[in-house]
């Protein structure tokens, strides 16, 4: 059929299939896919069946796996364990909005880039190649940049999930954390509105309403913890 009985849906997906050898096939159709979706909920706050299970980034790093797995001619093998990624929901939408950089396939690429960032040298870059290219960060944006943040922060903790509600942090670690359980626990009992729930979960009581507020919550908790790390190795 021609382009004219094609759906909107169906027209965004014949572009991307035109543009797909920029990143890799399978990433950017299946990324593109999302957008065309609801690009917005991919990083916002109304996640939905595999994404909301193993979060966007994991999601990222199995997806573009088993694209270079195909690409070589062998068969994913997804059972092996990925390196620690870290989840962040600060329950605000964190994303670049189409008002802010219109054109989806430079979205998709920026998504991509942020999530290779390893470093908050890296994000800091970002940051102002951002404002340089389409002006002052919309709060969605701002939210998005730390999300990455307090990402590259919790993975070197062995931090697994954030979840930043307006009334509680909760961090869940992966099995072996590289921090020391006894220093932890001290930790525990000397800051108020702080338990541990089973071996793998801490929750923090801290209310909080605004977005730079709880992103600084949640980074007062990781540096806690990073210090009890530090002092393990000391």
């Amino acid at each position: 059929p021609g382009e004219d009985a094609l759906s909107p849906a169906a027209k965004k997906r014949l572009e991307a299939i035109q543009m797909m050898e920029e990143l890799g096939s399978g990433f950017y159709l299946a990324m593109h896919d999302l957008e065309i979706r609801g690009a917005g909920e991919v990083l916002g706050e109304s996640q939905s069946g595999e994404m909301q299970e193993v979060g966007f980034n994991l999601y990222a790093d199995m997806l573009d796996h088993a694209v270079r797995s195909l690409k070589a001619g062998r068969e994913p093998d997804l059972s092996q364990p990925f390196a620690v990624t870290t989840e962040v929901n600060l329950h605000f939408p964190a994303l670049l909005p189409a008002s802010y950089c219109a054109d989806v396939h430079e979205r998709l690429v920026l998504y991509k880039r942020f999530a290779n960032c390893v470093s908050a040298e890296q994000l800091e870059a970002m940051q102002e190649e951002l404002v340089d290219r389409f002006g002052e960060l919309p709060g969605a944006a701002r939210a998005l940049i730390e999300s990455h943040r307090l990402r590259i922060l919790g993975r070197s903790l062995g931090v697994a999930r954030v979840d930043a509600a307006p009334e509680f942090i909760q961090l869940q670690f992966v099995p072996h954390p590289p921090l020391d359980p006894a220093a932890v626990l001290k930790l525990v009992q000397k800051q108020r509105g702080w338990k541990l729930i089973g071996p793998t979960k801490l929750r923090v009581e801290r209310v909080t309403s605004e977005l730079p507020e709880r992103a600084l919550a949640v980074r007062q908790v990781l540096e806690a913890l990073a210090t009890a790390a530090i002092k393990q190795a000391a």
